[in-house]
């Protein structure tokens, strides 16, 4: 082609490369004009953050200089002028999002993960972010995370879609400071500890656990509430289609709750390698015939309170709690390879409300706000004073009503996650959608182990024995 041709063609390529960039306007213009106030605001922040970057990344330190000519640089180069150095940065691909910007930078030679993170402060001060948090994405990669508005305090509402969960043993509990999801995996897990003030938020948070899972047959739940005596009247009733069983605040009817889920939990241990094959459930996951059984126990001191007293009824009550204490110490520490889990919710963790050899084998634990710092410290362990800022003390402020502070698995330290509030109307929808699910486990595993229960033999493999039976 001579250049007389190229020339003919240069107007039809600038037309198209024009026709493109108008193209790509029109989609960014189109997707501004249609997104909220909120996400245009984000919008706006992305692009100044592409814009500034080059600047910005010299000024914070996350540049390096690279001597190295290119072959280009060194075959242009005048003889007795060397090419100069290239200043080479991060190259960058920013999203953004409700709550600010989601930025993917690729590293450089001496500007690494370490590096993005010592400049974290000043990328928050040049981006207009509350925080700014940096975390590996790979090989070679940084997740940076700005956030212009705090998630901890943007109330959220959770609605549930009714559908059966991928994943029945993660729960997810809601964003994080950096509005980032928060998931918990329940399997191999025992116990876990939910503690905190009234009204901040420990009911609305077992209630979206409870819609979340209930469109699914392999998980059943019963309930014990220490604030209320009759089902109907606590925060329970409108769940009520989808539990087994439920007890109120009167003593005996949880002691012989709790004598029933021990029963269940013997006869699971007795009877498991014949059912599923195995010794831990959790090599082969819940079932609908061994389905993961889930007690909630709210204000759990309710059921553990030490009587004082030398009258009849003090030493009776006094025996009782603390044979329901042994017995849910026996859920805990001996439910987790048979599918029970046990969740223990209360105001405060300390050895006056939920005994210590109960508390300290939940492996999982939250606490929502507390008033001292010895309700921190029950709730979330000693290493909680090495993390003031998410200490639950701070939580007090009713800007932080369903915010709670945990121990992450797999991140260090401790995070403040924001818990999303479920209406009481999807919460009667999803039990009265998900009541055909609910059995009582100690009918299933009658049914598909009962026969071996009561003698020991598989009856489906020994003829002489069933009809013997029969």
């Amino acid at each position: 082609m001579t250049v007389q041709e190229i020339y003919a063609y240069a107007p039809l390529v600038s037309v198209a490369v024009l026709a493109v960039f108008a193209v790509m306007a029109s989609l960014w213009l189109g997707r501004y004009i249609a997104a909220d106030r909120t996400m245009r605001a984000s919008i706006r922040q992305a692009v100044r953050v592409r814009v500034g970057w080059k600047r910005l990344a010299q000024m914070a330190g996350l540049s390096v200089t690279d001597k190295m000519p290119t072959a280009l640089a060194s075959f242009t180069a005048d003889a007795d002028k060397p090419p100069k150095p290239r200043v080479r940065i991060p190259a960058l691909k920013v999203k953004p999002d409700r709550f600010g910007v989601i930025v993917r930078a690729n590293c450089l030679p001496k500007v690494g993960l370490e590096e993005f993170q010592k400049a974290a402060r000043f990328l928050a001060d040049a981006w207009r972010c509350e925080r700014v948090s940096v975390q590996p994405d790979g090989p070679g990669r940084v997740l940076i995370r700005g956030v212009r508005v705090d998630p901890l305090i943007t109330p959220t509402e959770h609605e549930p879609t009714g559908t059966e969960p991928e994943e029945l043993t993660t729960w997810h509990l809601g964003v994080d400071e950096y509005a980032q999801p928060v998931t918990v995996s329940l399997k191999d897990v025992p116990g876990v500890t939910v503690a905190g003030l009234p009204g901040y938020g420990k009911t609305s948070l077992l209630n979206r656990f409870l819609c979340d899972c209930a469109p699914s047959p392999n998980v059943q739940f019963v309930i014990a509430d220490g604030k209320v005596s009759k089902a109907y009247e606590g925060d329970y009733a409108d769940i009520m289609p989808r539990l087994f069983a439920f007890v109120g605040d009167d003593l005996d009817e949880a002691n012989d709750l709790f004598k029933r889920l021990v029963k269940l939990s013997r006869e699971r241990s007795a009877s498991i390698g014949h059912v599923l094959g195995v010794k831990n459930m959790w090599h082969v996951g819940p079932s609908e015939k061994w389905p993961l059984t889930v007690l909630i126990i709210d204000e759990a001191h309710t059921y553990f309170r030490d009587y004082r007293g030398s009258d009849k009824e003090s030493k009776r009550l006094a025996a009782l709690t603390a044979e329901n204490a042994r017995l849910v110490e026996h859920l805990v520490k001996k439910g987790r390879s048979v599918g029970i889990l046990v969740i223990l919710a209360t105001q405060k963790l300390t050895g006056d409300a939920i005994p210590t050899f109960i508390r300290d084998v939940c492996p999982v634990g939250l606490s929502f706000a507390q008033k001292t710092a010895e309700a921190s410290v029950a709730a979330l362990g000693e290493a909680i004073r090495d993390w003031p800022d998410a200490n639950p003390m701070h939580l007090q402020d009713p800007a932080y009503v369903g915010v709670a502070s945990m121990a992450l698995q797999n991140r260090p330290g401790f995070t403040r996650i924001r818990t999303p509030y479920v209406a009481d109307a999807h919460t009667a929808e999803i039990a009265s959608n998900s009541a055909h699910h609910t059995y009582d486990p100690q009918t299933l595993l009658d049914h598909h182990a009962g026969a071996y229960l009561e003698t020991r033999v598989d009856l489906d493999k020994d003829d002489d024995i069933r009809k013997e039976a029969a």
